[in-house]
Order: structure tokens, then C-alpha cells, then sequence
């Protein structure tokens, strides 16, 4: 069964921007800073992708559920993130030297959301409100969005002088026409739930958070009570496709099946549907450091 022997197992300890849950192979991360609008702090860059690392690194999470509190989603990038003086040379610092660091922290937010896409099991965000900013390139990154009916969504950057930089326009491009999602950047307008659906950017809209919520869920625990090691090659091939041609990725697929494909979760699905029971397929394994425990 999805989750076998985990009920509900509590993973906030150590983080300031967020709650975890885990229960029955579902993993519901929620951005706990509703009051502040969830702005990604310096705190946020740090323990989103150690956290979305833990949960893939652990094996019991089989989907992961992004979740928010408060109004809004999240207002984005938290201005604490463009303090410091990084760049102006105030410090006296050789300006290549300069560059070349503000050039490795884009990157490090890059990485932030990069972990989402990277990791094992699949990422539903669940958006309420505002989803402006940082908050775009983070939902572009997971692997479906759902909203309510009050969410909207805005490149935030173009409004405050900058380019969107952390991912936005390197994935959104990929989810919805190319001409709406230039018009979103060149303009910074809003582009309501109802929009965003005919666009494709979202795959449902709930009419309220809690139908949301409860929504999204239920989304996750289909998920769940498939074969996790079925779904990870899926959002694999899903995701290698994007970004590689057609013959690529058909050699791609091909050398994951020759390693990747066993019949257990095949027959286990077949008697499964025989007997008019539920499947119960195996957790991923957990790994330390890319390794498996009985590697």
C-alpha cells in the first residue's frame, strides 16, 4: 500500500518556511508564512530544495502535494534576497570577481526550483490567490498545477525593471503558447485562474481553497497507489522529452526499461485488478548520497 507503515510523520523540524506531512505515501509541503504572503526569504532558497531532497531522498513520499496558507500563494521574491550590496562593488571587490558570484547565486536559485523537477516523485502545486514573481517560476517547475478560482498568475519581474531569471521563461514557454506567455513577460499583466486554464498552465480549477485542497489531494492519491518506480519513469521520460528530440528520447526510454522494468508491479497490478482489490506496489528504496541502502 502507498506509504506502507508511515500514518502521518511530521518533517517541519528545522524549517521556518514550512509545514511537511506525510501520510500514506503523500507528502504535503505547505508554505507556512501566510501573514508575510510566503515571500521567498533567503531562509525559502535555502530550505525548499534541501527539503524537496529529504522527502526524494527518503523513499516514502510517492507524491508531493505543494500547498500554501493566507491569501496568496506567494508575493514571490522577498526583497531581503536583493539586499547585501552584491554587485556594486561597495565592498571594494575586483568587479569580474563580482559578476562572476552574483552569476553563481542566480544560479543557486535556479537550483531551488530545479529540485523539484529533479526529484523522483511527481509535484502538484495547489495555488490560492497571488502566484507573482519567484512564486511562477517555482509552480512551472513542478509537474501539474491546480488553482481556485480567486488565483492569478503574474511575471512580476518585467513591473519592477528586471528579467525573470530563476525559470519562468525558460519552462513556461514549454506549458502554454509562446505568444501568451511573451505577452505575460513583456507586459507583467495578470492572468486569472479561468485564462490560465484554457492556456493549459493549470489542469483544474476548484471554486475555494478548500475545494482545492481537497482536490489536489484526491489528485495525489491516485497518484500514490500507483507503482512509484512506473511514475518516476513516466515524469522521467515526460521531462527528458521536453528537452531532447523525439530519437533521443525513444533511447532514453529504451535503456531505462532494459534496467528499470521488472514484472513484479506488472503481475502485482494484473491480480490486483483480478481479485477486485486495491494494488500494493513497494516504496521506492531510500538512498544516501545517490546510493541505495543495499547497493
Amino acid at each position: 500500500m502507498p506509504g506502507a507503515g508511515i500514518a502521518s510523520a511530521p518533517m517541519s523540524d528545522g524549517y521556518t518556511c514550512f509545514d511537511t506531512d506525510v501520510c500514506n505515501g503523500v507528502a504535503t509541503v505547505t508554505m507556512c508564512r501566510g501573514d508575510q504572503l510566503n515571500t521567498m526569504t533567503p531562509a525559502f532558497w535555502n530550505e525548499l530544495p534541501v527539503l524537496i531532497r529529504e522527502l526524494d531522498a527518503s523513499g516514502a513520499a510517492r507524491v508531493v502535494v505543494l500547498a500554501s496558507t493566507g491569501r496568496h500563494f506567494s508575493a514571490g521574491m522577498d526583497l531581503a534576497v536583493f539586499g547585501g550590496g552584491a554587485g556594486r562593488g561597495s565592498d571594494g571587490a575586483e568587479v569580474g570577481r563580482l559578476r562572476a558570484n552574483l552569476r553563481s547565486n542566480v544560479l543557486h536559485l535556479q537550483d531551488t526550483f530545479t529540485a523539484i523537477e529533479r526529484a523522483r516523485m511527481p509535484v502538484l502545486a495547489a495555488i490560492q490567490g497571488g502566484c507573482i514573481g519567484g512564486a511562477v517560476d517555482m509552480v512551472t517547475a513542478c509537474d501539474m498545477r491546480y488553482a481556485s478560482e480567486d488565483a492569478f498568475f503574474c511575471i512580476q519581474e518585467i513591473n519592477i525593471g528586471m528579467t525573470a531569471d530563476v525559470g519562468t521563461l525558460q519552462r513556461l514557454p514549454k506549458l502554454i503558447p509562446e505568444g501568451v506567455c511573451r505577452e505575460l513577460a513583456y507586459t507583467g499583466r495578470r492572468m486569472p485562474a479561468s485564462e490560465a486554464k484554457a492556456a493549459g498552465l493549470v489542469n483544474e480549477v476548484f471554486p475555494d481553497h478548500d475545494s482545492l485542497l481537497a482536490g489536489v489531494q484526491a489528485v495525489a492519491a491516485e497518484i500514490a497507489s500507483k507503482s512509484p518506480l512506473a511514475v518516476w519513469g513516466s515524469k522521467e521520460m515526460i521531462t527528458y522529452s521536453r528537452d531532447h528530440s523525439t530519437a533521443d528520447s525513444l533511447d532514453h526510454i529504451a535503456t531505462w526499461q532494459a534496467g528499470m522494468f521488472q514484472p513484479t508491479d506488472m503481475v502485482e497490478a494484473f491480480e490486483a485488478l483480478a481479485e477486485k482489490r486495491p494494488a500494493g506496489f513497494d516504496d521506492l528504496l531510500p538512498f544516501r548520497g545517490g546510493l541505495g541502502d543495499g547497493v
